[in-house]
């Protein structure tokens, strides 16, 4: 008896990151209805650790429960979008400032990080490897405002990345040509801060983020 209880918490955890997994990444779509009976199929467990875990994924608000019928995926909604892509412009400007009016070493350094995540950003979209790709997609915007040096704003920026990668995940599952967009703009935004150049830099940040506001369809 003492065992099976030392098990059930890992059973709770493992059940809790696999729906929050499947859900940022867009494998449970928002408005999708899913059962208990589905995600314990799923994971080869007994329902009781996946009702908990949607109790814990209702308080984070990403599920909605619906008692005798499932839990709803709640939906990237307008007010979210909004609050997160005007935190992200104003942090990203601050970083590609800070950058690009230090040292054009650390300038040059940048300019090798972004570049390295752009590539394999390619190597993955070319391979449809979505959840790879995504994870890459945080990582280049993470490098750029980890280049301004502001610990306190890297956190607050870490703290977005659930949000930003289920409405990246989102933006790539509706528009079949966002990862070539993606591409694009990560591209241009690297070029921009690798030559200094300022105002380059603000417009292609601010055109990335709009972009993205378009392919979630509140542009």
């Amino acid at each position: 008896m003492a065992r099976a209880d030392a098990r059930q918490p890992a059973a709770k955890d493992k059940a809790y990151a696999f729906v929050k997994r499947q859900v940022l990444r867009g494998e449970y779509p928002g408005g999708e209805l899913i059962s208990e009976g589905e995600v314990s199929e799923a994971l080869g467990m007994s329902r009781t650790p996946v009702r908990e875990a949607f109790l814990r994924l209702e308080v984070e608000g990403l599920l909605r429960l619906y008692p005798q019928r499932g839990a709803l995926v709640v939906p990237v909604s307008s007010e979210e979008v909004q609050a997160v892509l005007e935190a992200r412009s104003l942090l990203e400007r601050f970083a590609v400032e800070k950058v690009v009016e230090g040292s054009a070493t650390a300038r040059q350094a940048l300019l090798g990080t972004l570049r390295e995540h752009l590539e394999r950003q390619r190597s993955l979209a070319a391979e449809d490897e979505t959840e790879a790709f995504l994870e890459e997609d945080r990582l280049f915007h993470a490098a750029l405002l980890g280049a301004a040096g502001n610990v306190l704003l890297n956190r607050f920026y870490g703290s977005l990345r659930e949000r930003q990668v289920r409405m990246t995940a989102v933006s790539v599952l509706t528009d079949e040509g966002r990862r070539e967009t993606i591409l694009a703009e990560h591209a241009e935004i690297a070029e921009a801060v690798g030559a200094g150049d300022l105002e380059r830099a603000r417009t292609a940040v601010l055109t990335h983020l709009a972009s993205t506001r378009t392919a979630l369809g509140f542009g």
